[in-house]
């Protein structure tokens, strides 16, 4: 059953305060018959009679869904004159609706809050009519005007914060709708709303839905996204975008984003678990294609050593050819065969099959040829199978961060030692900082690498000089709770882990400093935060690296496509004897349907 909202009060009491405030027609005698949708969305975001039986409530139908969460709004098509509530709501019938858009009906059920996600996802609730039993008065009536959702109705500031005394809940805040966009689009929530042509910002996803914004000028990235640039700029003109009719029926357009979604999109205003407010349209605008296309990097230089970072999404040998023979050819094109590539997410032998195997040989075996078979080097590579079990991810997966490199360019020192539980240190070599492991992790005793992945290091020498790059896969935004959450600022549970990450990356980032004040290192892989991020901040300290993502114009800076939001999950981080680079975050993944991972890599170029 859904997880929801208990009752806070006697229905009597619940009742009197809703009378009071004017939210129920007539007077204090009224009668639950007299109940309109307004009176029970109320002015905050949880009904004044939640867990109260409501009888003969009226209005029109404006959606159905007959999958998923079954049910169907419907609106008063004579609405009260407070913005901030709603006049439209969702009626939950578990099977599927019989209802039609069009059909004036009256609904009696119970007034319940639904949390999509439950409780501990931090979401905001859903109010809902439950066990409904409804009666169709007539049929073929006119669906409320939808009220439209532009830049210039979405407030500019994002959401009120809460408090200490209510745990940063926002939940028993009345609704400002004028001032804040979540309170606006809380005030809209089940009504009838329509966008206009409006710009892609998050493509086409497997489940059928799509991000666009209405305010085309906000963060724009060069590209055509939105740029999530700080906690406090959320970007409030994004809306996700989903469809009533079943794809089987209908099939979902696909839009990469920069694209164009054309024409009117129409219907209900839904709040789900993976995006909060979306658009449920009964009418869907068409898309309209800007021609995008995955980019390109530059070949580096006879003398500029190219290395990258690429996460490939959970790859093993059970994945299809066609996936290593795109990421293959994504390497040897899109990247310009880089001289180091460190790979994030290359599952064992057997992928999530859950049997022991820890041994990655097929998978690198698998990449390797396909990146030949495409024209590109012969790659080596070098890796630490982790521990059974211990490094996150997809369970049975076991991944791993793995190097590949060229060897007509690029020599490995090799250390031999490392294993998934000893810790290569930084040692003296020639007068020179180097590994006393390489590869090998760094220190992995260290709780801060709790069922994560620890560090892979490597020792390599270009034209004779010495590099060391150090591959990380930190901690994922798992647990964190949405930018829509009812706790504002929301509950960002990961960050402490990744902070301790990146302080033990930092101190043996600076023992090798300790032992050659120039020495050429490089932090790469996916880091799971932002540039501006605290993480980030906590990598870089005292000076030890640089972020050089930072390197780009504003616009450029982004790996990965989040609801909307274009960000920065995948970096490079440079030593300060690296202080003349070339830069390019490559752009083939993220912000497209068709995806052969959802990461895109990133490169840097520079003379040792």
């Amino acid at each position: 059953m859904p997880s929801s909202v208990p009752r806070t009060a006697a229905v009597s009491a619940l009742v009197a305060a809703a009378l009071a405030a004017g939210l129920l027609a007539g007077s204090s005698s009224a009668s639950a018959a007299e109940i309109r949708i307004h009176g029970i969305q109320g002015p905050g975001r949880i009904s004044p009679l939640v867990g109260t039986p409501v009888a003969d409530v009226p209005g029109i139908v404006t959606g159905v869904r007959t999958y998923g969460s079954r049910g169907f709004w419907f609106q008063d098509p004579n609405p009260d004159k407070d913005r901030a509530t709603s006049e439209g709501i969702f009626v939950f019938t578990s099977a599927v609706p019989t209802v039609a858009v069009g059909d004036s009906i009256k609904v009696s059920g119970t007034v319940t809050e639904y949390i999509p996600g439950g409780a501990a996802s931090g979401n905001q609730s859903l109010t809902q009519i439950s066990s409904p039993k409804t009666t169709v008065v007539s049929s073929g009536n006119k669906v409320p005007a939808p009220e439209t959702i532009s830049a210039k109705t979405v407030p500019a500031a994002y959401a009120p914060q809460g408090t200490a005394a209510t745990g940063n809940s926002i939940n028993g805040l009345q609704l400002k709708p004028r001032s804040y966009a979540l309170d606006y689009y809380e005030s809209l929530e089940g009504m009838n709303v329509r966008v206009g042509t409006s710009r892609v910002v998050g493509a086409t996803d497997p489940y059928s839905e799509l991000w666009v914004t209405v305010k085309p000028s906000e963060n724009e990235t060069r590209r055509g996204g939105t740029l999530y640039s700080s906690y406090e700029d959320q970007n409030t003109g994004r809306l996700q975008i989903q469809q009533l009719a079943p794809i089987a029926e209908q099939p979902f357009p696909k839009a990469d984003v920069g694209d164009v979604l054309s024409g009117d999109t129409e219907g209900p205003l839904d709040f789900n678990q993976f995006g909060g407010y979306t658009l449920t349209a009964r009418t869907l605008g068409k898309v309209t294609g800007n021609g995008a296309e995955p980019e390109r990097t530059r070949a580096q230089r006879r003398d500029e050593l190219a290395v990258a970072t690429y996460n490939v999404e959970n790859l093993d040998p059970s994945d299809p050819q066609e996936k290593f023979d795109a990421l293959a050819a994504a390497v040897v094109g899109n990247l310009s065969a880089p001289d180091i590539l460190a790979l994030e997410e290359i599952q064992d032998d057997n992928g999530a099959t859950d049997d022991g195997t820890v041994s990655a040989d097929r998978t690198i075996a698998k990449f390797t040829a396909a990146i030949v078979a495409a024209g590109g080097p012969a790659y080596e590579a070098r890796t630490v199978d982790p521990e059974n079990k211990t490094d996150g991810g997809e369970p049975g997966g076991n991944i791993r961060q793995v190097f590949l490199f060229n060897p007509e360019r690029v020599s490995f020192t090799d250390r031999a030692g490392g294993d998934a539980t000893t810790a290569t240190e930084a040692v003296r070599e020639g007068g020179k900082a180097a590994l006393s492991l390489s590869p090998g992790r760094i220190d992995p005793a260290n709780a801060a690498w709790e069922n994560s992945r620890k560090p892979l290091a490597g020792e390599f020498t270009f034209r004779g000089k010495p590099v060391i790059v150090i591959a990380n896969h930190f901690g994922s935004k798992g647990g964190d709770e949405s930018l829509v959450s009812h706790h504002q600022p929301p509950n960002r549970i990961s960050e402490p882990q990744r902070h301790l990450q990146a302080k033990a990356v930092n101190t043996f980032v600076k023992d090798l400093q300790k032992i050659q004040p120039g020495a050429d290192v490089l932090v790469v892989g996916d880091i799971n935060d932002f540039e501006f991020s605290a993480t980030t901040k906590a990598l870089a300290a005292g000076g030890a690296l640089y972020p050089a993502v930072k390197s780009l114009p504003a616009p450029e800076r982004y790996s990965y496509v989040y609801q909307g939001n274009s960000q920065v999950l995948d970096q490079i981080l440079t030593s300060p004897s690296i202080d003349d680079f070339d830069y390019d975050s490559v752009h083939i993944n993220a912000e497209f349907a068709d995806q052969n991972s959802d990461h895109d890599p990133q490169v840097l170029r520079f003379r040792p």
